[in-house]
């Protein structure tokens, strides 16, 4: 029987002897922004169309990370009760001004959200709509000395049809409301293609934006300065991929340490596990920013991927958590939903998670179910074992284990006459192309499945009826991404008959090396 103690991380970033490895987080926490507030460091990242949104994470070194809250519990629209691929929580900024903290949440088709909190291990306030507005995307604020309050952003040309340019607009200092129109202040057309994720800070005199530009997979990281908030701006690239297989890199933040070292966090897309986060040193020559290492003679710098800890002590090492025994009264951090939530979908008693099966109207496939309670890959390769209690399901249910990407995978039970099938749904989220294939019969009340993941690519399954010898089951597939984000794990019971659907209980989700 899988116990708690036999767990182990699957990715751990800390190498135990004052050094790193990059990423440090080799899990989808897309286009990331981070602060320090004392010696307490905290990071944001988007989520999309899922719920609760906009994961807020807490650390002691820069290094090892939890996630200590989300941002918005729920989208605030009602058509996110539904998955909207790609739209929802893009890149958001967090920032701490006289004593509070400030999240900046663009939604690109419905306009620029805010939450503040003056503890994000307790949770935030609700949303409030800076500037309703479409294609306005990556909003970061900043207060000035004279305590003048700004906004930097940028565009989203698939919805307002033009990209490459960075906006500021004078916004009110309790951060509710954009005060002007503001202007555009940087077009990078024809030398930084494709800028945007700007954030604003201030050193020496000179005010910077740190931007990425180029593209997510091929980009850059560029740094502007003024002497002028409203420029005109400088232009310097000061990060690129260089002789390092660590594509990108894209946006991100720097902070510095209690000490007053500086270093950059960003992130690298690579695919199915997302957009994964790497730490970099920085130091400042000429006022202008030095990253990574092996500067070449314009001071362009090239990730590295390991280095001495940004911040010496003793400090437990982890990861955010993937594994679950599903012992607590309340949803572990580490799930999220397919769309907006609702408290009846499931039930946790302190053994398991009882998952109701919600209807699923006829035509819709598994990836635009919004009941899907999935979570993001923990590393390269893991396999995932979940034990399933099936004794209350009913006819027209269908419950079971989901691997979703841009093409979705699921081994599930499907109860039709009184009998239980073990089948295999597979499909993309761009085409109406869905198959079930029908694996065989099953009639017991417990089931062991197992799913893994080799190579960042393949995913395939096998299954037990007494968690010991495992058979393999079903075809072996190949994970694509989603729209702007990684693959996703996770479990899900939905309806597809007449009258009220049943029920799946999980006894534990957990996360394991290849072959254990």
């Amino acid at each position: 029987m899988i116990k708690r103690e036999q767990i182990n991380k699957m990715w751990i970033a800390d190498n135990g002897d004052g050094t790193y490895r990059n990423p440090i987080l080799y899990t989808d926490y897309s286009d990331p922004d981070a602060i320090r507030v004392g010696e307490d460091f905290f990071l944001v990242a988007s989520s999309f169309c899922n719920s609760p949104s906009v994961p807020v994470l807490h650390s002691k070194d820069l290094v090892n990370w939890k996630v200590i809250s989300y941002a918005m519990e729920k989208l605030p629209f009602d058509t996110y009760d539904k998955p909207i691929h790609g739209c929802g929580a893009w890149a958001p900024a967090i920032r701490y001004h006289e004593g509070v903290f400030y999240i900046f949440i663009p939604m690109p088709d419905e306009g620029i959200f805010m939450v503040k909190s003056t503890d994000p291990f307790k949770g935030w306030d609700e949303p409030v709509c800076v500037r309703k507005v479409t294609g306005w995307i990556d909003p970061c604020p900043f207060w000035d000395d004279d305590g003048q309050a700004y906004m930097v952003s940028a565009f989203a040309r698939s919805r307002i049809g033009f990209k490459s340019i960075l906006h500021l607009s004078r916004i009110k200092p309790d951060c509710t409301d954009v005060l002007d129109d503001g202007k555009h202040i940087f077009d990078g057309s024809e030398t930084q293609p494709t800028i945007e994720g700007p954030k604003l800070y201030k050193r020496n005199g000179y005010y910077y934006i740190f931007a990425p530009a180029g593209g997510v997979k091929p980009g850059w990281q560029t740094v502007l300065r003024s002497k002028n908030i409203w420029g005109p701006y400088e232009e310097k690239i000061v990060l690129h991929q260089g002789n390092t297989p660590i594509n990108g890199p894209h946006q991100g933040a720097w902070v510095d340490t209690p000490d007053g070292q500086d270093w950059f966090l960003h992130f690298q897309d690579v695919g199915n596990a997302g957009r994964i986060v790497h730490l970099q040193p920085m130091y400042w020559e000429n006022d202008w920013p030095v990253m990574g290492v092996n500067p070449d003679a314009e001071g362009c710098g090239e990730p590295v991927l390991s280095y001495t800890k940004p911040v010496k002590g003793e400090f437990p090492i982890c990861a955010p958590e993937d594994s679950d025994f599903f012992e607590s009264d309340k949803l572990g951090l580490q799930w999220q939903w397919n769309a907006n939530y609702k408290e009846d979908w499931y039930h946790l008693d302190g053994q398991s998670i009882e998952l109701f099966a919600q209807r699923k109207e006829p035509g819709v496939q598994l990836c635009d179910v919004s009941n899907l309670l999935i979570q993001k890959w923990p590393a390269p390769e893991f396999q995932i074992t979940t034990k399933l209690d099936l004794s209350q399901m009913k006819d027209g249910d269908v419950c079971g284990m989901i691997s979703l990407g841009g093409r979705y995978d699921s081994i599930a039970v499907a109860q039709r006459d009184g009998q239980r099938y073990l089948v295999q749904r597979i499909g993309q989220w761009t085409k109406d192309d869905e198959v079930e294939i029908v694996l065989g019969k099953v009639s017991a009340d417990i089931l062991y499945l197992r799913m893994k993941v080799e190579k960042e690519t393949y995913v395939s399954y096998c299954y037990s009826l007494g968690e010991e010898e495992f058979a393999s089951l079903g075809k072996r597939t190949e994970a694509t991404p989603g729209r702007w984000v990684g693959v996703k794990a996770g479990l899900y019971a939905i309806h597809e008959g007449e009258g009220e659907g049943g029920s799946m209980k999980a006894e534990y989700f957990v996360f394991q090396p290849l072959g254990e």
